[in-house]
C-alpha cells in the first residue's frame, strides 16, 4: 500500500472521528437552561438537600430549611414532584400521614450537589485569601 493512501485513510478518520467530537453549543445551552430550571431558585437545592438527607415529613423538611415559609415550600414541593424529582406519598392514616421522597432522578443529582459545595468552599477561601 503506497504511504500516501495510508496518510489520506488516516486523515479521513481522523475527520470522522473530530465530527463525532464536535459539540452542538445550542444543544448544550438549552440542557443547561433546563438544568437550572428544574434546581433553579432560592428554596430548591435546600429542599433537595433535606429530603436526601432523610427528612420525609412536611415540617422535618420545614424545620431543616430556615427562612423558608410554609407556603413556599408547599408550592416548592408541588412544582418538584410536577418535575419528577421528588414523589408524594400519603399513607391513609388517622391523622394523614404525608412523606416524600426523592426519585432516583433527584439523587443522579447528588454528584453534581456535591461538587457545587466543593466548588462554593473553594471560591470562598479565593475571595477570603483576596481581601
Amino acid at each position: 500500500m503506497p504511504v500516501w493512501y495510508t496518510f489520506v485513510t488516516s486523515i479521513t478518520e481522523y475527520t470522522k472521528i473530530l465530527s463525532r467530537m464536535k459539540r452542538n453549543q445550542s444543544e448544550e445551552l438549552r440542557a443547561l437552561q433546563d438544568t437550572l430550571y428544574f434546581i433553579g431558585g432560592k428554596w430548591r437545592l435546600p429542599i433537595m438537600n433535606s429530603i436526601c438527607n432523610g427528612n420525609k415529613r412536611f415540617r422535618e423538611i420545614e424545620r431543616s430549611i430556615p427562612g423558608i415559609t410554609t407556603r413556599m415550600l408547599s408550592r416548592e414541593l408541588k412544582e418538584m414532584e410536577m418535575n419528577k424529582l421528588i414523589t408524594r406519598t400519603v399513607h391513609p392514616d388517622t391523622p394523614v400521614l404525608v412523606e416524600y421522597e426523592s426519585t432516583e432522578h433527584c439523587r443522579s443529582f447528588g454528584k453534581v450537589i456535591q461538587e457545587m459545595i466543593k466548588w462554593g468552599k473553594d471560591y470562598k477561601k479565593i475571595v477570603l485569601a483576596d481581601n
